[in-house]
């Protein structure tokens, strides 16, 4: 998994954001974050092996980090030390559940994690907007189910057989014409493009095809990470061979879970969607 680890300052507020405003808070924690993370640990939740790639600074909130993860139960061996300070954002979440995420520092690798190539696995997964991955991940595609999210939407950058984006991420343009969008990114080997829709689920594309999975109701309660659960469980039921229709159904039950919770879903909440 290639992806970003965080320390996040989670700020709950009494009132919506609004320019100018005076807001108060109710509460404000540290948790583990990072889009890495986030699909890394309900995976683990759900017991797949996870090692996640990612650059961690060389400061005492890349140790908090570290330990975090060991912790979690994923693997460290291929996080990377870089000099500098770890990635850190601040998480504001507002009183109907709406997340908004101020990047405080991105700690970032000098050139492309080369140690991806040598990596064993069922199924990796990217969630990253660096530009310089598209060789790393064309020599797993023979080997492995390689999953990426987008933006980037630049031609050739995301060599995969899925791809996932959200709705308010991606242009009039792609949205209107998934397919050849996504193939301009991911070459000839994607098999789908999956969108999500936050509230009103998930689609699912192909030539031909369109597949349809709606989202519970849920009562809102952190938004944060809700994109990167749902693709740990479009990631949980792909490598168990399920079918699109039902890994579309899957990915969706987990990101409403994970809206309905404060931070990420429990093991016994993961186990139960599973």
């Amino acid at each position: 998994m290639v992806g970003s680890v965080a320390q996040d300052e989670v700020v709950r507020l009494r009132q919506r954001l609004r320019e100018g405003g005076h807001l108060d808070a109710e509460g404000r924690q540290q948790r583990l974050g990072g889009g890495g993370a986030n699909t890394a640990l309900p995976l683990r939740h759900a017991g797949h092996d996870v090692v996640l790639v990612a650059p961690v600074g060389e400061d005492a909130v890349g140790d908090w980090l570290l330990a975090a993860l060991s912790e979690a139960g994923v693997d460290p061996v291929a996080l990377a030390r870089v000099p500098g300070e770890s990635t850190r954002s601040l998480v504001l979440v507002d009183p109907e559940g709406e997340r908004t995420v101020v990047n405080l520092h991105r700690c970032r690798e000098s050139g492309p994690p080369e140690r991806v190539r040598a990596l064993t696995a069922d199924a990796l997964y990217v969630r990253s907007r660096e530009l310089d991955l598209a060789d790393v991940l064309a020599a797993q595609l023979p080997r492995a189910l390689v999953v990426a999210q987008v933006p980037p939407l630049a031609r050739g950058a995301r060599p995969a057989h899925v791809l996932v984006g959200s709705e308010s991420d991606l242009s009039p343009e792609a949205l209107a014409d998934p397919w050849a969008a996504g193939r301009a990114v991911a070459g000839e080997t994607l098999r789908w493009v999956v969108i999500t829709r936050g509230a009103s689920g998930a689609q699912a594309f192909r030539p031909g095809e369109r597949l349809d999975a709606p989202a519970p109701r849920v009562d809102a309660v952190d938004s944060t990470a809700a994109g990167d659960v749902f693709a740990a469980g479009l990631l949980h039921a792909l490598v168990q061979g399920r079918p699109m229709a039902e890994a579309l159904r899957c990915a969706v039950a987990w990101g409403a879970a994970t809206v309905a919770c404060p931070g990420l879903p429990g093991a016994e909440a993961i186990r139960r969607l599973s």
